[in-house]
């Protein structure tokens, strides 16, 4: 084991599977990705034991951040009719006993509005929510700056929102149509691409002005943007922040606040009622679950993680 205690973070994703090594102050030394195994949950755990294998002698526990409810008193995630069923009813500290290590699991969302509560954007607001744009959509509630989980775990769980209101099938729902990897498809689809979950590629015939690719771009924001008012009317949230690997994006942002002020113009009852709240991208972008997920770790072995904390050099190491 390391004399400066290291944590392998890995936040299970449906398309990829992100994972870092991460020393107790907060900083990343070295992260890397997978493709997210579908066969089967004997595949899920051999690749994440590969992983910690190149890690031996290094690691102090591993943190998890998944889809799905999760139970925190029994690490047992609940996820059955997500893109990765095998891990439903799965404890994966048990699974994962011969690693010999301290482990936790929490939700993907939770995990992000644990990141930028810690560490990020939401760090200095006592009501705010972290939404995340990926395959689906993640949401983390913190309220009087600690996360509101529900009775149930349940919180937060924004992609199970009705979007429309006619199409009572799974295609209806804030999941679907706030899925950043079905958007970027679409405008690969449209611009011709090769590859069509290629997002460079599709963010550059967005920033380009792509007519179509523009058009697909500009329906999507407005989508996300449906979905934080929705979520304002009801918990009245000081600050919104945007993760994902499609927040580096700038224009991102822009369009989402954009769309959020031309649904308000046309609702002036809403726009007299309800406060506009901050829509920021959030400072981890698509590491925040890997942070917050370490978080919920140190939170369950009771370390300490008020550390202080070089965020220029965090920050730094995190965009590698």
């Amino acid at each position: 084991m390391s004399e400066e205690p290291r944590y392998l973070a890995v936040d299970v994703g449906g398309t990829n599977l992100k994972y870092a090594l991460i020393n107790r102050s907060g900083q990343m030394i070295k992260k890397s990705r997978m493709e997210t195994p579908h066969e089967g949950l004997t595949q899920f755990l051999e690749a994440i034991e590969k992983i910690s294998d190149k890690l031996k002698g290094q690691l102090n526990g591993v943190a998890f951040s998944t889809p799905g409810r999760v139970d925190t008193t029994t690490d047992t995630i609940y996820c059955r009719n997500s893109t990765l069923p095998y891990l439903n009813e799965v404890c994966l500290p048990r699974k994962l006993q011969k690693l010999g290590l301290p482990i936790s699991v929490e939700n993907d969302g939770k995990s992000a509005a644990l990141a930028e509560s810690w560490l990020g954007n939401l760090n200095d607001v006592k009501n705010g929510m972290a939404i995340v744009l990926g395959t689906c959509v993640g949401g983390g509630i913190m309220l009087d700056g600690h996360l509101w989980a529900g009775s149930r775990r349940l919180a937060g769980e924004v992609s199970l929102m009705p979007a429309d209101q006619t199409n009572l099938a799974d295609d209806g729902l804030f999941g679907k149509t706030g899925s950043a990897v079905r958007m970027i498809e679409a405008v690969n689809t449209v611009i011709g691409a090769s590859c069509l979950t290629d997002g460079h590629c599709a963010f550059a015939a967005i920033n380009a002005g792509q007519a179509q690719a523009t058009q697909i771009f500009r329906q999507y924001a407005r989508e996300v943007a449906a979905l934080i008012l929705n979520v304002q009317t009801v918990l009245d949230l000081d600050r919104y922040v945007t993760g994902g690997g499609i927040s580096f994006q700038p224009i991102l942002i822009d369009e989402i606040n954009r769309q959020y002020d031309w649904i308000l113009e046309r609702r002036p009852w809403v726009k007299s009622t309800i406060a506009r709240p901050e829509i920021l991208s959030s400072r981890f972008h698509n590491d925040a679950n890997l942070y917050g997920a370490l978080y919920r770790l140190f939170n369950k072995l009771d370390a300490k993680h008020d550390v202080p904390i070089d965020l220029d050099n965090l920050l730094v190491n995190a965009g590698r």
